[in-house]
Parts: C-alpha cells; structure tokens; sequence
C-alpha cells in the first residue's frame, strides 16, 4: 500500500509467520477472564488468566483459532455490571471483544477450515462460533501480513466510521465535521473519510502530539482541549458558522461545550462516550441539552451492525482509499494474549493513538 502511514509499536513479524493448522491444535485454551469488576480505570488485578479443555466443535459451530483482538472503549463498559446493548461480562468469564481468527475447524454451512472470519469473540486463543455470533462475517484477505488493518481502518473502525458520517450524520461536501479523539481508531478514519468526501474537518484531540498527527492527517483544523485557553473559545474560532456534523465519540464536558456550536439543522453522531466509561457512576452532567431545540438539531446514537445496507459500500469506499494512499491506516500492536488487559488500560488511560491491536 504505497503511501500509506503506520503507527506501529511492536514487531508484525508475528504475523507473516505462515500457520499450519494442524500444528495450531492443542489441548487447552488460554484466556484472559474478568477477576473483579474494575473502579475507574481498569488495572491488572481485575483481569485473570487461565486454561480450560479446548471446546468441542458441535454441528452448527465452528472453532476459530484467533489471530488479532480489536481493543476498543466498548470493552470497558462490558466489565460493569449495568444494562447495555449486550450483557456484562460475569465474574470468571473470558472477556469479550471483537476478533480476527482463522478457522481450524467447521460443522457450520459456509465456513471451511483456512477461511479468515471476524465476530464478537473472547479474548482466548480459540473460539467456538456459530451462525448467531455478533458481527459474524467471513474476510477476503489475500495479504494476510495484514489481518491487523482488518480489524482497524479496513474492518470494525472504518466501517463504524462510514456508518456513523453517512447513516447518522448525513455529511454532504462544504458542511464542517467535528469529530472527537481525532486521533483515536474511529475518530482519525472518520476525519480522514470526511475530508475525502469534501467536508471541512475539525479534530478534536487531547495532547499536543496527538493534534499534530491530526494536521499531518490533514485535518482543517484542529483542537487541543488541553492547550491554555477555554475550549468554547477554541470551537468558536474553528468554526466561526457552526458544526454541521458532531461526530461524539467522547461525550461529556466536550459534548457539552459543542451543543452551542452546532449550525442549524445539526447532527449529533453517537459513536462512543469514553469520558464516561472509568466513571460510570458519576457522569459529567450535560447542560446545555435545549441546544439541540434550539439548533433543530438531532442526536442519535448507533450500532454499526444495525446498517447492513451501508457495509459493502463502507468496505469497498474504504478499501479503494487506502488502496490508492489517499486514506492513512494508524495503528499500535501489542503482541500475545497476555498483552490485552495492559492494552485496554492503556487506551482507557487516553495512551494509544490509531487503532490499539492484540496480535496472537
């Protein structure tokens, strides 16, 4: 992919090694599971590892030897035990998460063994899916020295970055986007998608480093909420006619501060709301709510999956911008199932950039 950007922080070695499939079969299988429930930031006492027999393969099923884990926020709110789009994670269970895996083994219609899949898994070497598994779908890899990029900007990231501008925001060439943790896994694909479309973009970022590699992405502008001076000033200057689309994956005193700023008839995308995750219990209260009645404005949230209809298209657009080096893939790997709770902390504590990665 020429003219492409990594953030890379550890050795892709690990995975350009070729895989024999029966080699891979083993008698136990490693996992990550939930030791306690964490308060605030997650730390390592609340993960545990252990071994279980390897699970048997049932008709309708099929075992999946996993090769990369997606460490997304969404993680975080899995380990509280509070109602959510899916169940929490329960003491003792092995944490979940979307993966990247190949097939080993397959009593399930459509799948055979070699065949790359991706789904909402657990952090364990070898999973067992079945046709209901949460984002199940098989992946063309032909360059399989790059299954992490499918699980960031040319999987889960990038399609919930074409779905929540398109689906939810409606964005249209001229209209001004701002989009929070710019230099997240979502926040830079979605910049980086709106810019491509014609959009002014505005990036709204956390560190001088982090708006740094928001401008070498291209970004018009570009907001560091830490810098001196108040962040109403700063959005004001950015965009001195309204935000046409909030693309929110932060939530809390930056949502708050933006409400004003939306032009009329804005949109509010739903992505994420990380400001809230390590503090579930106290969250920061939103004032200024009546803007969106003011403004005529809409907030809504959303769930990739919910939009089929926009993910061959998302796929396709996405795949092409890369492709061609007009769309940068950012990413940082971590390496070994032992890595992912450190991983998670380390995103949950504002520390990654790019999409954060598990490689087994």
């Amino acid at each position: 992919m020429a003219g492409t950007a990594l953030i890379i922080r550890s050795d892709r070695a690990a995975l350009r090694r070729p895989h024999n499939i029966g080699s891979i079969m083993e008698s136990v299988n490693r996992r990550i599971t939930l030791a306690r429930r964490p308060s605030g930031l997650p730390v390592d006492a609340d993960f545990s590892q252990d071994e279980t027999p390897l699970p048997p393969v049932a008709d309708g099923t099929m075992l999946v030897r996993n090769r990369v884990f997606a460490i997304d926020a969404a993680i975080r709110g899995f380990l509280d035990d509070r109602p959510s789009y899916l169940p929490p994670v329960a003491i003792g269970e092995v944490v979940r998460g979307m993966a990247l895996g190949e097939v080993v083994e397959s009593r399930l219609d459509c799948f055979a063994p070699g065949d790359i899949v991706r789904a909402l898994a657990g952090w364990e070497e070898h999973s067992v899916l079945n046709a209901d598994a949460l984002g199940l779908e098989k992946c063309d890899i032909a360059d399989r020295s790059q299954l992490s990029l499918h699980m960031g900007t040319l999987g889960p990231s990038g399609l919930t970055a074409y779905v929540g501008l398109f689906a939810i925001g409606a964005i249209k060439p001229g209209e001004t986007v701002a989009i929070s943790a710019a230099a997240g896994a979502v926040g830079n694909v979605a910049g980086q998608i709106a810019r491509l479309t014609g959009c002014r973009t505005i990036g709204i970022t956390g560190s001088p480093d982090k708006a740094a590699l928001c401008s070498d992405l291209g970004f018009d502008a570009v907001v560091d909420y830490t810098a001196p001076g108040s962040l109403d000033e700063k959005l004001a200057a950015a965009a001195p006619e309204g935000i046409d689309v909030y693309f929110d994956n932060v939530g809390g005193e930056i949502l708050d501060t933006i409400l004003p700023h939306l032009a009329q008839h804005g949109r509010v995308v739903v992505c994420g709301m990380i400001a809230n995750y390590n503090n579930a219990d106290e969250q920061y209260p939103i004032r200024n709510l009546w803007q969106l009645l003011v403004k005529r404005a809409t907030m809504r949230g959303f769930l990739t999956y919910d939009h089929p209809e926009f993910l061959g298209e998302a796929q396709t657009r996405i795949s092409a911008w890369v492709a061609a080096g007009e769309l940068r893939p950012l990413e940082n790997i971590s390496q070994g199932l032992q890595s992912a709770p450190d991983a998670l902390i380390r995103l949950m504590s504002g520390k990654t950039t790019g999409k954060t990665v598990v490689c087994l």
